[in-house]
């Protein structure tokens, strides 16, 4: 398979706390990844510094053989990375189908006189753009709610409309902080299917935080696992589940 993303050697520092001590993993294309560990493990950060929130003390990430770290976050989006953040992070007033189409602005390529001016290229340019967020919509099921202000949603809604907002970016890599985090076990077997079919049908690699061990162990190809900062095991789920390491730190029994 060839690796979509490498992480060698990433180390990330706060004053003298080290969210991440020398961490080296890789992602290969077309798979669901899951990095897990104890709250504090360093998950988040990871996810961080792959889209450029963070800029580690060391180490390298690359992207498709391509070294991203010296690249801003923005321009991340356009080599293909999307991210969804744990802590919802949607526009509340707007609508739905507003968040979703602000997702892509960064693919946006007319400036703002063309834009206001509509016609020609700009024209053409958001026809394709409103077709791929109708697509997205079609995919999670938000029909319905288009229309429908982000803030007046349930819970588990406004998840699923944050993972739209990511994949509106058409990525190649999207990195799912938390989908499920709040949701009920109902609301968990929906997203894990959502889940499932942007890997199988959009071809979407995926990399997945997540605290039930049940969806990670059923979900994924390949797992790292973090505790305080350091990696203590990658592998398959059968691999991480014997892993005595693993298991002493974070599960403290075996997964079923």
């Amino acid at each position: 398979m060839n690796k979509m993303l490498e992480i060698e050697n990433v180390s990330l520092q706060f004053g003298g706390v080290k969210a991440l001590d020398n961490v080296s993993f890789h992602i290969n294309e077309g798979e669901i990844f899951s990095l897990i560990g104890p709250n504090g493990a360093g998950k988040t950060s990871m996810l961080n510094c792959i889209s450029g929130l963070y800029s580690p003390s060391n180490g390298t990430i690359r992207f498709k053989g391509q070294e991203i770290l010296t690249i801003k976050p923005y321009k991340r989006t356009t080599l293909g990375i999307a991210r969804a953040f744990q802590n919802i992070a949607l526009f509340a007033h707007m609508s739905v189908l507003d968040n979703l189409k602000l997702g892509r602005h960064t693919l946006m390529k007319s400036g703002l006189l063309k834009g206001g001016l509509y016609w020609g290229a700009a024209e053409k340019e958001e026809v394709e753009h409103r077709q791929a967020v109708e697509e997205v919509i079609d995919f999670l099921q938000l029909q319905e709610i288009r229309h429908t202000p982000v803030d007046k949603l349930p819970y588990g809604l406004q998840k699923r409309v944050e993972v739209g907002r990511a994949l509106a970016l058409e990525p190649e890599l999207i990195l799912l902080d938390e989908p499920m985090a709040g949701m009920n076990s109902s609301e968990k077997e929906e997203m894990s299917r959502f889940i499932l079919d942007m890997h199988e049908l959009m071809n979407i690699t995926v990399v997945l935080i997540e605290h039930d061990l049940g969806v990670v162990m059923n979900l994924s190809d390949n797992i790292a696992v973090l505790d305080f900062g350091k990696q203590i095991g990658f592998g398959t789920p059968t691999e991480i589940q014997n892993n005595p390491d693993v298991i002493k730190a974070y599960i403290g029994e075996e997964v079923s």
